[in-house]
């Protein structure tokens, strides 16, 4: 538990993610502010006691000054399809935002960053569990966009003094009270097994059900977003203790090291529900791979983080109280 208070500046603090994290740093007595232009976010999402900035991280320099202790950065376009579609999208925003974050940073000496990275800057893994060594090959714009902003900090640190973490999230999951998962539209597994719990979607697709995994269904590391939001909380207090020092720029992947197949978590669904959730099987998705865990022992060695919630039905019980909680507010 930290004692003494910060102030953070939290951009995207109005998504899923960074919504759950502003959260946590308020639990610690920390002061926030969300930067957020609502673009993929809900006003409603920023939680109570956080000052709110309606604004684009491209203006970061407006409201970012010496006054704050650090960053924490998840403002991007997360959608893997769209990126391809529209990359000029991603590189605008994800890439040319950062860039305008960090330069905003330097001028008003804030040295302190933790930045929400992803899995996808590894692309298709040549062996898993996947640990911060394995070659990045990202197969989107989307991965490529978050690697290039790797790469920005890591100069940044080398050039000027910045101290940073990247947290390269596999598949997050889960609710944290009020905040919970929801995008328009929703492309993550457990949300759209949820829906047809909800008798929003008729069955589930099953895209792929020849892999070599135990079932043929693809595998996928499913994190707590509670868990998540701690590793972020953790990465701030090893700054703060100079564990990781100006200069330095640590990467370490986030996961709950174990896999679980699509049909374990439509069959945990319905354990949890209580409904029948009819599948659908589908051909396989181009750019799948088979299976994607995470080696956290790096996060373990140096933030001491293991993640609190690693059974997948308590991850699906959250995520499906927010569910029932959204449709039963008629999903604003």
């Amino acid at each position: 538990m930290t004692t003494t208070a910060k102030k953070y500046l939290v951009t995207g603090g109005a998504g899923y993610v960074g919504s759950v994290v502003a959260a946590h740093l308020l639990e610690r007595g920390h002061r926030v502010t969300v930067l957020d232009d609502l673009s993929t976010g809900f006003a409603e999402g920023v939680p109570e006691g956080a000052e709110f900035i309606e604004g684009r991280i491209q203006d970061a320099a407006r409201w970012l000054d010496s006054g704050y202790d650090g960053v924490l950065h998840f403002a991007a376009f997360s959608q893997v399809g769209e990126s391809v579609a529209k990359p000029e999208k991603y590189w605008e925003n994800n890439v040319g935002g950062t860039m305008a974050l960090l330069a905003a940073m330097r001028a008003a000496g804030v040295r302190k960053l933790v930045f929400s990275s992803t899995a996808a800057t590894y692309g298709e893994p040549e062996s898993v569990p996947i640990t911060e060594t394995a070659p990045t090959a990202p197969t989107s714009p989307y991965g490529a966009s978050k690697l290039a902003v790797d790469h920005m900090i890591g100069g940044e640190c080398a050039a000027h003094g910045l101290a940073a973490v990247s947290l390269r999230y596999f598949n997050v999951a889960g609710a944290y009270g009020a905040l919970g998962e929801r995008h328009a539209p929703e492309s993550h597994l457990i949300p759209l097994v949820l829906q047809v719990a909800l008798g929003e979607r008729e069955a589930i697709s099953v895209y792929g059900e020849d892999y070599p995994t135990a079932d043929g269904t693809c595998v996928r590391d499913y994190i707590h977003v509670a868990d998540l939001a701690e590793a972020h909380v953790l990465a701030l207090d090893a700054m703060t203790a100079g564990e990781v020092t100006a200069g330095e720029h640590l990467v370490c992947n986030l996961g709950n090291g174990n896999g679980f197949s699509v049909r374990e978590v439509v069959e945990t669904v319905r354990k949890v529900t209580g409904h029948p959730i009819p599948e659908v099987t589908a051909a396989r998705r181009p750019g799948d791979p088979a299976a994607l865990v995470a080696s956290a022992a790096a996060a373990r060695d140096r933030l001491g983080w293991t993640p609190s919630r690693p059974d997948l039905a308590d991850v699906v019980a959250d995520a499906w109280a927010f569910a029932r909680h959204r449709a039963g507010e008629g999903r604003s």
